[in-house]
């Protein structure tokens, strides 16, 4: 199986307990006993989809055509991130709970949103990093005060932020098994004013005790952070773990209509549905606007799929043109900027930062 192949193979995987076509196709591959499953267990662990995968194969009944030892590895991964889930389930609940009585209402992003709205039919499914979540940046001193006084510490020795930022240094407390952190931003500063708390905040939706986001909103961020945060519309890079929420979310909201409402950034959140679509095997619950951009943006993705390496090697250059750009831009404004000069002299008296950068572990 090439990579393109064992792309298209784990995006079918992903979408069978609901699409009928895809269920059928994935059987026919694995009944012909025609699956590289190193290339699907290495693929989809990158991806940050592998206990999802599991859950799937497992809901339609579809593991006794895999190997025995695979499954068991399959169900040790999967269970695991069952209870890891659990726990930040757990700590999300405390956080919450702690910023509810101070009268700060924090909402939560991204996969911990997810997990705590029932996205998934099972928490096992999805593998989360951080804890995010937004709160109004008027209260931003105040939380992270209660924050450190509730025993939460930052992971950097640089705490403070002399310029924009979209959240805060990451926090984690002893015995808590994920750190958190604290958004007043929901995009990078050129796309802060599209899609800010001022813009979520009148849509929110209440789960129990939690404020969330609208599920339109959740679409939108789902696709923003991946294709503008993280310049995935730029690299054309391919992110099932974002896919697959969004395609649950498709059951949630019209993800066409969800990105609507963003006209001046609506060529890239739509590029990023084409995508989708096509890797979930042109599924019928991603709808996106079918245009001569999206025609050229699909067939220039897909093509780069057969040649990995090469879209490793452009992924990388194109990274390092525009952490280059951002620096500079950083050096000249601290010429004439007070807060972007203290900003610079603080990173460079960071030893911890110097230490990351060249992939050496920081002093905790």
């Amino acid at each position: 199986m090439t990579y393109k192949d064992t792309l298209f193979f784990v995006g079918k995987c992903l979408t069978i307990t609901h699409e009928k076509g895809n269920r059928a196709q994935v059987e026919k591959r694995l009944k012909s006993g025609k699956v590289d499953w190193d290339n699907v267990v290495k693929l989809s662990t990158k991806h940050y989809v592998f206990p999802a995968l599991y859950c799937n194969l497992k809901r339609a009944n579809f593991l006794h055509y895999l190997p025995e030892e695979l499954v068991l590895y399959m169900k040790h991964i999967t269970d695991l991130n069952r209870e890891r889930n659990k726990q930040i389930i757990e700590q999300a609940k405390e956080v919450n709970e702690l910023l509810l009585a101070n009268a700060i209402t924090p909402i939560f992003l991204k996969g911990t949103g997810n997990l705590l709205e029932g996205l998934y039919e099972d928490i096992a499914e999805r593998m989360v990093g951080d804890i995010d979540f937004i709160i109004d940046k008027n209260a931003a001193d105040k939380t992270l005060k209660i924050l450190l006084d509730n025993q939460y510490t930052y992971l950097t020795e640089s705490s403070k932020q002399f310029i924009y930022t979209k959240h805060y240094p990451r926090m984690a407390k002893k015995g808590r098994i994920n750190a958190i952190e604290v958004h007043i931003e929901m995009t990078s500063k050129r796309f802060s004013s599209i899609f800010s708390y001022q813009i979520i905040k009148p849509q929110l939706r209440k789960v129990g005790t939690y404020k969330l986001l609208s599920h339109e909103h959740q679409i939108a961020h789902t696709i923003i952070n991946k294709q503008l945060n993280d310049n995935g519309y730029i690299y054309k890079n391919i992110a099932l773990r974002n896919y697959y929420d969004l395609f649950l979310l498709s059951f949630k909201a019209d993800t066409i209509k969800s990105i609507g409402k963003f006209p001046t950034i609506f060529t890239q959140l739509n590029s990023f549905l084409a995508i989708a679509s096509v890797i979930f095997q042109k599924t019928q619950r991603i709808h996106f606007e079918i245009n001569e951009n999206v025609i050229r943006y699909q067939n220039s993705t897909i093509k780069l799929l057969e040649t990995p390496k090469k879209h490793q090697n452009r992924t990388e250059i194109l990274r390092l043109f525009l952490i280059t750009e951002l620096r500079v831009k950083l050096l000249i404004r601290a010429l004439y900027s007070k807060s972007h000069c203290l900003f610079v002299l603080n990173k460079m008296s960071d030893i911890n930062w110097y230490k990351r950068k060249f992939g050496f572990k920081p002093t905790p």
